[in-house]
């Protein structure tokens, strides 16, 4: 019980960290800012943060409990991960630690919404803040695609949980709308104070993060792969 309630916490923590990314936090930014093009209308606004976190959610949600159920349905692709997760978790964990710390460049691709796409999700209404979410949800990078194709769905597999653990992580990722939207709806004069304070703690947090999954990778590594300890 203690170890799940860690690994859900890891897996809200990844989430929250995807989006404050950069390549995430531009689609997050984006989101903000057309879910905020309506600042006179508060209850609007923070509906569609809503409407939107539930479209990256359910997006994640989906994708994960695919893939879980799958691993598990394909009796060759089960044995391979039960034979090789142990050793390939800790690779991976360095791989996303160096990502993280921006180590290897790469690029982070355009985060706006096009004219066709903007156009669409107007006349969806405040469902197409919904719509956004499941497209920028899709939009993976390497540092969303490692967390969540990487460790979300290991500990996923490790917990047989098709839907928590994805959910939570989706819920995660989304969490920076989600405080605007809050913001506008109830504490305007916060937003611009809020905005610049992310910035700062994207920083910190990202390269912790980083350091903590790459010390974890290279122990992991020399206990299952070398078989040091």
């Amino acid at each position: 019980m203690d170890l799940l309630l860690f690994d859900t916490g890891l897996a809200l923590w990844l989430g929250v960290l995807t989006s404050i990314s950069p390549c995430p936090l531009a689609t997050n930014v984006a989101a903000i800012s057309f879910i905020g093009r309506r600042l006179d209308q508060q209850k609007y606004v923070f509906m569609a943060g809503m409407v939107y976190m539930l479209g990256r959610t359910l997006t994640y949600t989906l994708l994960g409990a695919f893939l879980v159920t799958s691993a598990q349905s394909i009796p060759a692709v089960a044995m391979f991960l039960q034979k090789y997760m142990s050793v390939i978790i800790g690779p991976l964990l360095i791989v996303v630690g160096v990502l993280l710390l921006g180590v290897i460049p790469f690029s982070f691709g355009g985060g706006g919404v096009s004219d066709g796409l903007q156009k669409f999700v107007e006349k969806s209404g405040i469902f197409g803040a919904g719509i956004l979410g499941i497209i920028f949800a899709l939009s993976f990078c390497p540092p969303s695609a490692a967390m969540f194709f990487g460790n979300v769905f290991s500990i996923a597999m490790k917990h047989n949980s098709r839907i928590l653990i994805p959910a939570l992580y989706g819920i995660g990722t989304a969490l920076p709308v989600i405080v605007f939207a809050f913001m506008v709806a109830f504490a305007t004069n916060l937003v611009g104070r809020a905005y610049n304070s992310l910035t700062v703690f994207e920083k910190w947090a990202r390269k912790i993060t980083a350091i903590v999954f790459i010390i974890a990778g290279c122990y992991l590594s020399l206990e299952n792969i070398f078989h040091v300890f």
